[in-house]
């Protein structure tokens, strides 16, 4: 049974994003970057925001770890890499490879029983070796395995059937609709696709920072403790070597980190401060900055964001500029 304190699902409209970021090469604005920004203080109150937090919006794979979650109330047993890789995009590394047949393995099912889209490694330079190599998509390289394997063990364990486990009404799914609803603390707007093939739910911005919050502040030992716990000690089990978010959760103690196609990025501490970010146009170089910028915004050292303030702008191979955060965001730009 759902909860009867649930909000009320968030419209679905056009949403009124906001400039977050701009393109300033030469001392000039080339480009502005739209999205909206939300972030929670420990109080779990909004503390700011910038665009349209309400909205119906889909948070592609940063709503990972809230899928994490449900399967390990549904008696998931996993910890440590396992768990991290469970709520992962990973980059198709060979150490992805293995803990996803592990976790097939433990489940008693093979590779032939995932559902994902066949594809190739994430991971650019994984990628291009995979191509040098001669080798071609398969389920196992396509970056959300981990959480389809896990999705078929959570199965196995509970007597639900294999077939058809990425359908909206399976039991595995029906389980995790309800848990995304309990953490977002709203009912889900609409239901579609993902690109991996299984359901996407459609939630607010504000929904996915509260859920995170609610991950991350957990007690110790709850399933939400557990998987947060597991992705901040094996970051790049949930990303890739190199990859921003992995390198984001080393550089904040106790940061938990994620993000989605699309421009979407979920973070959020142990005491509850939790910033979301959605950038309209799904520019990663745009997302990277603003996040950062959000978590400065909610207290986090500046000093330990710093290579997370944007890759420069080139002109002749030299920096002639870069992509700056709206002036909104910046709490120091914000006072003066």
């Amino acid at each position: 049974m759902y909860s009867s304190s649930l909000a009320q699902a968030p419209t679905l409209r056009e949403p009124l994003h906001a400039p977050v970021a701009h393109l300033v090469r030469g001392g000039v604005t080339e480009g502005v970057h739209h999205g909206s920004v939300v972030v929670l203080g420990t109080d779990g109150e909004v503390a700011f925001q910038l665009g349209d937090i309400e909205v119906a919006f889909y948070p592609r794979s940063a709503l990972k770890p809230v899928q994490a979650v449900a399967m390990v109330r549904a008696g998931l047993p996993l910890d440590g890499e396992l768990l991290s890789l469970a709520a992962a995009s990973h980059s198709g590394e060979e150490r992805h490879l293995a803990g996803a047949r592990r976790i097939l393995e433990l489940a008693g099912v093979t590779e032939d029983d995932l559902r994902n889209v066949p594809d190739m490694p994430f991971g650019r330079p994984v990628r291009d070796t995979w191509i040098r190599d001669g080798r071609g998509p398969s389920r196992l390289a396509q970056n959300c395995s981990g959480k389809h394997a896990a999705m078929l063990y959570t199965c196995k364990l509970n007597g639900w059937p294999l077939d058809g486990y990425l359908d909206r009404g399976h039991p595995l799914q029906q389980a995790i609709a309800e848990i995304v609803e309990d953490l977002t603390g709203q009912r889900i707007a609409h239901v579609t696709v993902d690109g991996c093939g299984a359901p996407l739910f459609s939630v607010s911005l504000h929904g996915l920072a509260r859920a995170a919050a609610r991950i991350t502040a957990a007690a110790p030992g709850t399933p939400e403790s557990r998987v947060a716990d597991a992705m901040r000690a094996h970051p790049e089990m949930a990303s890739g070597a190199g990859r921003d978010v992995a390198e984001l959760m080393r550089a904040v103690p106790g940061l938990l980190a994620k993000d989605g196609f699309e421009g979407v990025e979920v973070a959020a501490l142990p005491d509850g401060r939790a910033i979301a970010v959605k950038i309209s146009d799904g520019a990663d170089r745009a997302r990277v900055p603003v996040a950062a910028a959000a978590l400065a915004r909610a207290g986090v050292d500046p000093a330990l964001l710093t290579a997370f303030a944007g890759e420069p702008l080139l002109g002749g191979g030299e920096p002639v500029g870069s992509v700056r955060p709206a002036r909104a965001l910046d709490p120091v730009s914000a006072r003066a």
